[in-house]
């Protein structure tokens, strides 16, 4: 099976050389695949590997827009419908200045397997823009959503494609979104999620990504008999994902003792203050180093490693490959007991490859980082019934499907005698369900 896999990689590597993100992905996914597919040698019958790792769509087109200047901005615009085996494409759209196909792609891709571990009838698809919403004015983000949504429209539809927010698309960027598509199409459904209350969105979805990835290490933790209970936990990031993963985890009982964004991090080994934190990045949109000046214990680092601290336990969730080799070298001597991935593919291969050795529990972002979906999942099915389930009812929900994904990828590595790794159970978990329907499906 090795040179089955080989050969699918190597045709990646061949028409996608210049998309290192992409093939990173596929790279992780199909070397984890090996004891499924020597065992069942269906997939390679039908040539799933091949099939799966191509999108069944590729969208990409201009999105010219008029700045306060009244002058004309173009950026470029992203929808990859990577695969709807098991239901219509559901994926987000992220604005930031890295976007490219490669990203793109790859998103793309770990969404596919992500959405089926939900275990909701959802594809797999990204989009998104190279659109830098920092320092743009609200008529300047409406006017480029609007811009954005006048191609985007054509192509998505509550049975097709259901975008979400990602990086830089939140409830603004959403709600102008979502406001220009119902204008073009003349309908309201439940095509975009991530919505508004007033509107058609899910309590809980704000919170659903951290709180998500904090149920999945729970069960991590029970898994060597311990908990969240006074552990050190260091949390990388402090935009959506981060913040509400600082809640849940003081809520569990840890102490999170750093948090970061782009210009450094702030370290308090006694805990940080979550109000304190929300008010300064959620509400007032300020640099994380205003922290400091409101806490006099905490200490802010301007342009360090947040990876150079000793903790607990470990939840990357700012954006791919922050945490490299170095790292997971200094974090595994540390003392580290469990990390889970709250952002997509936050670890580099080498630093996976250190935790996996030293044989600390590591939940890989398909799996742990599916709050998200989960929930926009569970407000897709809201939009559809015409009604809304209560905060609790929706964290309930998200709890059990949290606790589904880490106890089915765990189960799975034990069928294939590796039991513990969640890399190759979340995998093996999530293809075969997706190939699986693909045979079902006949060549199409």
């Amino acid at each position: 099976m090795k040179s089955y896999i080989d050969s699918v990689i190597n045709g990646v590597e061949r028409v996608d050389r210049h998309q290192l993100e992409f093939r990173q992905a596929i790279v992780e996914v199909l070397e984890t695949l090996k004891p499924l597919l020597k065992s069942n040698s269906i997939y390679k019958e039908h040539s799933i590997l091949e099939r799966i790792v191509e999108p069944e769509r590729i969208i990409c087109f201009r999105v010219p827009w008029y700045d306060d200047n009244n002058k004309i901005q173009v950026n470029r615009g992203f929808r990859v419908q990577f695969n709807s085996a098991i239901g219509p494409y559901k994926g987000g759209l992220r604005f930031h200045p890295s976007v490219n196909l490669s990203i793109i792609k790859f998103l793309g891709f770990e969404q596919i397997f992500k959405n089926s571990l939900t275990g909701l009838p959802m594809g797999g698809a990204k989009g998104g823009s190279d659109f830098d919403p920092k320092g743009k004015s609200d008529n300047e983000v409406m006017r480029f959503c609007q811009a954005l949504m006048s191609e985007l429209n054509r192509h998505i539809g509550q049975f097709t494609d259901i975008p979400a927010g990602d990086i830089g698309v939140g409830a603004r960027e959403v709600g102008y979104l979502f406001g220009y598509y119902k204008k073009l199409r003349n309908e309201v459904t439940g095509t975009i999620t991530g919505k508004g209350l007033d509107f058609g969105g899910s309590l809980t979805r704000t919170e659903a990504t951290g709180y998500g990835c904090c149920y999945f290490m729970r069960e991590m933790l029970n898994k060597i008999n311990t908990s969240f209970d006074e552990k050190r936990v260091s949390i990388s990031g402090s935009g959506n994902v981060a913040l509400y993963a600082m809640q849940k985890t003081i809520e569990l009982g840890g102490k999170v003792i750093t948090m970061s964004d782009s210009s450094g991090y702030v370290f308090n080994p006694k805990g940080l203050n979550f109000n304190i934190m929300k008010e300064i990045k959620e509400t007032k949109r300020l640099r994380i180093s205003e922290y400091a000046k409101q806490d006099k214990n905490t200490k802010y680092i301007a342009g360090g490693n947040i990876w150079d601290l000793s903790c607990d336990i470990a939840m990357p969730c700012a954006t791919q490959n922050e945490l490299e080799k170095k790292d997971a070298e200094l974090l595994s001597r540390g003392g580290l007991l469990a990390i889970a991935e709250g952002a997509n593919m936050p670890c580099t291969p080498d630093a996976i490859e250190v935790f996996t050795h030293n044989k600390i529990p590591f939940g890989p972002g398909k799996a742990s980082n599916a709050g998200g979906v989960a929930v926009s999942g569970l407000e897709m099915s809201q939009n559809s019934i015409r009604y809304s389930w209560t905060f609790d009812e929706v964290d309930e929900k998200l709890q059990t499907i949290m606790k589904n994904i880490h106890d089915k990828a765990y189960e799975t590595s034990e069928v294939f005698n590796d039991k513990g790794n969640y890399i190759m159970g979340a995998n093996i978990a999530g293809f075969e369900k997706v190939a699986n329907a693909m045979i079902s499906q006949g060549l199409v």
